[in-house]
């Protein structure tokens, strides 16, 4: 055999595998067929956030007379903040690269392609291996009518590029995180937001109490929010695109923009491999299923993680997954078994793990709800934050923490105190007589916790 193990992606999970596995002193090759790290080094998350960045930066700027301090009107080079965004992906996909060499992992460049269970061929030769990571990541899921021009209808990739001119207007399709994400960046710009979403609350299947709390932030903030709404059609014009946007009532609205983007989900990539050629299992949507923690599929000596694997389609958990199929290939008693965290990083931002107050009740648990509104919050009074929430869900009979949803400042910070918790089997009452710094914004755990017994002293001791 050519390698001990061959990764197929090199994202966040495929990079994991494959330098976890170099550790474990297996001879190990990564292949890519685009640009080391995948999509979200490249294209994805780290080049969002640091657009995100730039717009919290910007709003920054102009809310500063609130505090005394005049910066005067911000001038938006976006030459420079293009050049700011790809020196950041450079930097982080230039340190994957410096991984791989100090790991002496081979890198493969081109598409893998299963030839038999132990051979894949890239770029026209043959490779072996005793075993196998597939970690092809996903793809953003078209609209039928929505052809992508790269000007004015645009995906997730697409709407990374600024440009030259920000868009007067833009109508984003979806509300999960990547819609809700771009349209905190380019509302932040300058431009007039709208956001359609067929569902009746944004933010996916977050916790409704969150995902009100962050449509209030945003709608506040000018951008327009439609729920229970999709879109039919979209028309060129010569002033741009003409969509026409239908409730859930059958009424119609055709909302005029400079850019359309869509951002409905995505697919993940387990067509094309010829993973039948190995006998790998492939369903219908593209997913390459797991049978058991160790992230193996029906055949034993191929493993699949990620995107291409199973949802929650996040970076994080990939990253994990990547870890366990690794130390499993070399021999180690691994598994995944954790709770996934998620966040939105919007301003505010929006944090989640474990079970939402409705995903408990239905699961037959009875909830104790402790809430603290950040308005309370002598921190957040100091940021100029008069609004967001912290939520916890937790089992009345064991006081068990089932659930963690905040929407507010470093909320994507904050949310690994819950998961810990949630990992440890931390209580409600454990939460609520750790200790935190004052003033902190992390201080509103420990009240939400109070609050679920009755025993909070900034608020006003209402539960339901």
């Amino acid at each position: 055999m050519d390698f001990d193990l061959i990764v197929i992606g090199s994202g966040p999970g495929g990079y994991h595998a494959a330098i976890r596995a170099a550790q474990l002193g297996l001879k190990v090759a990564c292949v890519e067929k685009d640009a080391v790290g995948g999509v979200c080094l490249n294209v994805g998350c780290i080049p969002t956030k640091a657009l995100l960045h730039v717009a919290s930066e910007l709003r920054g700027a102009k809310a500063a007379s609130a505090f005394g301090v005049d910066f005067g009107k911000p001038k938006i080079d976006l030459g420079a903040v293009e050049s700011w965004k790809l020196a950041v992906v450079k930097k982080q996909t230039n340190g994957v690269g410096m991984l791989f060499k100090g790991n002496k992992i081979t890198l493969l460049e081109g598409e893998a392609r299963f030839k038999d269970p132990h051979t894949v061929e890239v770029a026209g030769k043959a490779y072996s291996a005793e075993k196998f990571v597939v970690a092809t990541g996903s793809r953003p899921v078209a609209i039928p009518g929505f052809d992508l021009d790269g000007e004015r209808i645009v995906d997730s990739t697409g709407a990374l590029n600024i440009g030259k001119t920000v868009p007067a207007r833009m109508v984003v399709v979806g509300a999960g995180a990547i819609g809700l994400e771009f349209a905190d960046v380019y509302s932040s710009l300058g431009s007039e937001v709208t956001v359609v979403e067929m569902l009746p609350h944004i933010a996916g299947a977050t916790d409704a109490d969150a995902g009100k709390e962050l449509r209030k932030a945003l709608e506040k903030r000018g951008i327009r929010i439609l729920t229970s709404s999709k879109v039919v059609s979209q028309k060129a014009t010569k002033k741009g695109t003409e969509v026409t946007v239908q409730d859930v009532d059958g009424k119609q609205e055709v909302i005029a923009a400079d850019r359309v983007l869509v951002a409905v989900g995505r697919r993940p990539n387990g067509a094309g491999l010829g993973l039948d050629a190995a006998g790998v299992k492939v369903d219908e949507r593209g997913f390459v299923p797991v049978v058991n923690d160790h992230m193996q599929t029906n055949v034993p000596h191929v493993y699949a993680i990620g995107d291409v694997a199973r949802a929650p389609l996040l970076a994080h958990k990939a990253m994990k997954e990547g870890v366990v199929a690794a130390e499993h290939a070399a021999g180690q008693p691994s598994a995944y078994d954790t709770v996934v965290p998620s966040v939105i990083y919007t301003s505010p931002e929006l944090a989640s793990v474990g079970m939402t107050e409705e995903e408990a009740k239905a699961a037959g648990f009875e909830v104790r709800i402790g809430r603290f509104p950040l308005a309370a919050s002598g921190r957040a009074a100091t940021l100029g934050v008069d609004s967001g929430l912290i939520k916890l869900v937790g089992d009345a009979k064991t006081d068990l923490l089932l659930g963690f949803h905040m929407v507010g400042p470093n909320a994507g910070d904050i949310v690994a105190e819950a998961t810990l918790a949630i990992e440890m089997g931390a209580t409600l009452e454990d939460i609520a007589l750790t200790q935190h710094p004052h003033p902190t914004i992390s201080e509103g755990v420990m009240e939400a916790a109070e609050h679920a017994h009755g025993k909070a002293i900034h608020i006003a001791n209402r539960r339901r």
